[in-house]
């Protein structure tokens, strides 16, 4: 396939696909860790969890095509299995399901590594003058 050109200088656009591929997949596996939580929380705050934790699922699927989708017009393969995705992500599974109050806790940590991910890219892109 031929490479896109952007304007970037090349090893910046691989940079970014790179950078892009590990924030997709820190993203899909807070995903999978957001839709386990909903699909398994119990206790006193079961229905305001369970719907805040679809809701926050939702978002993440949204989210995870345009992060993929971006990475493809720059002109590299987006990572799409879960072998790839474990090798580029930050976020740790859970041992076993959790209590609702550590739930909330590790997907909070979840979010912070995903903003983390997303933060480093934002010198690239600026470099770059890549405001997509």
């Amino acid at each position: 396939m031929k490479k896109a050109k952007l304007g970037f200088k090349s090893t910046s656009q691989k940079e970014m696909a790179q950078g892009l591929s590990t924030l997709l997949a820190d993203s899909y596996m807070l995903y999978i860790k957001t839709h386990n939580f909903h699909w398994n929380v119990e206790g006193p705050m079961f229905n305001t969890l369970h719907l805040m934790f679809m809701d926050q699922y939702t978002e993440l699927w949204n989210a995870l095509d345009l992060v993929a989708e971006r990475i493809r017009a720059l002109g590299e393969y987006a990572p799409g299995s879960y072998k790839q995705f474990a090798a580029l992500t930050s976020i740790k599974e859970s041992e076993k399901v959790p209590k609702a109050t550590k739930m909330i806790e590790e997907l909070l940590a979840g979010h912070e590594i995903v903003i983390q991910t997303a933060r480093k890219l934002f010198p690239l892109a600026e470099d770059q003058h890549d405001e997509v």
